[in-house]
């Protein structure tokens, strides 16, 4: 079975208000030797990421975190004693580096999902998308210069409106719904910021529990709404309803093929394939 790894932010900055070094000091941390050997191997590949210590569970892990602060932190999901969200919750906030959850099983993406999730991979993980995680890895340590001058604007903003508890999410929400159609833009709250996804990079759209996932050309973006608010946003011209669980941008279907009882498969221009179900067959006029 395919495995996953999800790229998440977990609250704490961990050490990245104090890196200096343009290296990426990284702690792989998994109970099975070939899988920590497989992506210490793939690590090597990539000369700014230095690997500097593997953990077998995750005991060990809190230890070496404590002890070393790394930038980046590789976590295997299911391990023998705490998981791979017990070990992060059971580190202090101030100790939480950028985490990497490694899983055999994509079912816990969602949840990864909810711990601020940037990005997934299969497992195994190729060699191209790993690049591109470390990419967006190294955007987010980047962006620790942002997350201090947020802390600086939060004690402005608490002295000026008298509310020391006052959060950022707070004034934002004031001006700022959760998803806003502004044009050909979608506005997507994560945490604290707004993600601006231009509707035309919007390939397709999917349930998953609780949350959405807006598939755009090189991102995944999870928010917490429902189907039926994501169709009164979007142009109803170009985003058509397929599926209970599915949304998609007739301008990005390059073929269809038919399935069983009356349902058909939608290729995409990425080479995903989503399907079109029987109670939707009258969406068809608008794909052929």
């Amino acid at each position: 079975m395919p495995g996953l790894a999800v790229v998440a932010s977990l609250g704490g900055t961990g050490r990245l208000g104090k890196r200096v070094s343009s290296s990426i000091r990284a702690v792989i941390v998994d109970d099975e030797p070939l899988a920590r050997r497989g992506l210490e191997l793939r690590l090597r590949g990539h000369a700014d990421v230095e690997v500097v210590a593997q953990c077998t569970h995750g005991e060990e892990a809190i230890a070496t975190v404590s002890a070393l602060h790394p930038d980046l932190l590789f976590l295997d999901v299911q391990m023998p004693g705490l998981d791979g969200f017990q070990t992060l919750e059971a580190m202090p906030a101030k100790d939480r580096p950028l985490t990497v959850f490694v899983t055999a099983f994509d079912h816990f993406a969602v949840r990864a999902f909810e711990a601020c999730a940037l990005d997934y991979l299969l497992k195994p993980v190729e060699d191209e998308r790993l690049t591109e995680t470390l990419a967006r890895v190294r955007d987010a340590l980047g962006e620790r210069g942002v997350e201090s001058q947020r802390e600086k604007l939060l004690v402005l903003l608490r002295q000026v409106s008298g509310k020391p508890d006052l959060q950022l999410e707070d004034v934002l929400a004031e001006d700022m719904p959760d998803a806003l159609r502004e044009h050909d833009i979608l506005s997507i709250r994560d945490g604290g910021k707004i993600v601006r996804v231009p509707i035309d990079h919007i390939r397709w759209i999917e349930a998953a529990g609780d949350y959405m996932c807006v598939h755009a050309d090189d991102d995944t973006h999870i928010l917490r709404a429902t189907l039926k608010q994501m169709e009164e946003q979007l142009d109803a011209r170009i985003f058509h309803r397929i599926h209970r669980s599915t949304i998609v941008n007739v301008k990005r279907v390059k073929s269809l093929r038919p399935h069983i009882n009356g349902e058909y498969f939608l290729k995409l221009d990425s080479g995903h394939e989503v399907k079109l179900s029987r109670s939707y067959r009258d969406k068809l006029e608008f794909l052929r």
